[in-house]
């Protein structure tokens, strides 16, 4: 197993480094930089002339070549956890992001809790009882957490909230707890709100995984070891969770790679619309006026979310199935 675990994180520094060229790259692809949009939004108001342009884009280092700007940036990260300096804020990028992040892995984190507690169950009842009413009400809600954006769903939601219930929608606590200090009453307030963006989110992950355990536990339902094993008298219930549902959480776990970048990208509409604290608007302001060291940094967040997602579902998948750590 320590054999399999080294193997694993080997790979993964190639691959790091890539993700962050790639990154880098992608954030100098759009014509001009931060100073040009600058320019354009100061158009109305004069602009600004060609000298204090030279001398901001000699400050930020803009002019440089690509690799010299790359290694500038990685370097700072992987030497002093420096993430750079945003253009539009004029701060540190890891002043700006770091409040923003923990609030956005800690959404993750009970939006990827919510998202299986549904689908575990809810797919190992709809592969047991199919074709039943059960399993058609199942597959009828799962096409529609599939199809509804959640962006729409939130907005569905919050004028459900505010008109029927006079809960005030937008945030994560109410306005009045904005500014207080954290106690027992705020806390409460949180959690009256948090459940909201919880379920947005993780309504579309919910499905799909509901419909991926469901077709995976039909394959393993009538393999010729269930046969055997309840012909020699085991409990249903028993022959269930010690066979056919162990082999069919392969699948299922091996989604984390996916789920986990999902839910931090996914989240960025859902933030904007429910005016969340969270990194995706930030992200999305970066990019629009071309922030590149904070929209960077924050697109790698998410890739290096990818790499960790994927090497946590290769753990688990080993731990749950010896032919993985074995090949």
């Amino acid at each position: 197993m320590l054999g399999f675990i080294y193997r694993r994180l080997l790979y993964m520094i190639p691959t790091v480094v890539l993700v962050s060229v790639v990154t880098f790259l992608i954030i100098q692809l759009p014509p001009g930089d931060y100073l040009d949009t600058l320019a354009a939004e100061l158009s109305d108001s004069g602009g600004l002339d060609a000298g204090t342009m030279e001398a901001l884009r000699e400050r930020y280092g803009l002019g440089q070549p690509f690799f010299v700007q790359y290694w500038k940036w990685i370097s700072g990260i992987v030497l002093h956890g420096d993430f750079g300096l945003s253009f539009e804020k004029n701060l540190p990028v890891g002043d700006l992001i770091w409040d923003r992040l923990g609030w956005t892995f800690a959404i993750s984190l009970l939006t990827l809790l919510f998202i299986w507690a549904v689908a575990l169950p809810i797919g190992i009842y709809s592969a047991v009882r199919k074709y039943s009413f059960g399993d058609y009400a199942a597959t009828f809600f799962g096409f529609i957490g599939l199809a509804v954006p959640n962006f729409l769903l939130a907005l569905v939601m919050m004028y459900v909230a505010f008109k029927y219930f006079g809960q005030s929608v937008g945030g994560l606590v109410s306005p009045e707890y904005l500014d207080q200090p954290w106690n027992w009453d705020k806390l409460v307030n949180l959690l009256q709100h948090i459940w909201m963006p919880i379920f947005v989110v993780g309504t579309s992950g919910a499905a799909a995984l509901i419909r991926i355990m469901r077709a995976n536990l039909l394959d393993e339902l009538y393999r010729p070891y269930v046969v055997t094993a309840r012909a020699k008298g085991m409990s249903e219930f028993q022959l269930l969770l010690r066979y056919p549902v162990r082999v069919a959480l392969n699948p299922f776990i091996s989604t984390i790679g996916w789920i986990l970048p999902t839910l931090v990208s996914g989240e960025i509409i859902v933030a904007v619309v429910m005016n969340l604290p969270t990194t995706g608007p930030m992200l999305l302001r970066a990019l629009l006026v071309q922030d590149m060291y904070l929209a960077g940094s924050l697109i790698l967040i998410v890739s290096l979310l990818t790499v960790l997602g994927t090497l946590i579902s290769d753990l688990l998948l080993a731990w749950i199935d010896p032919r993985i750590r074995y090949q």
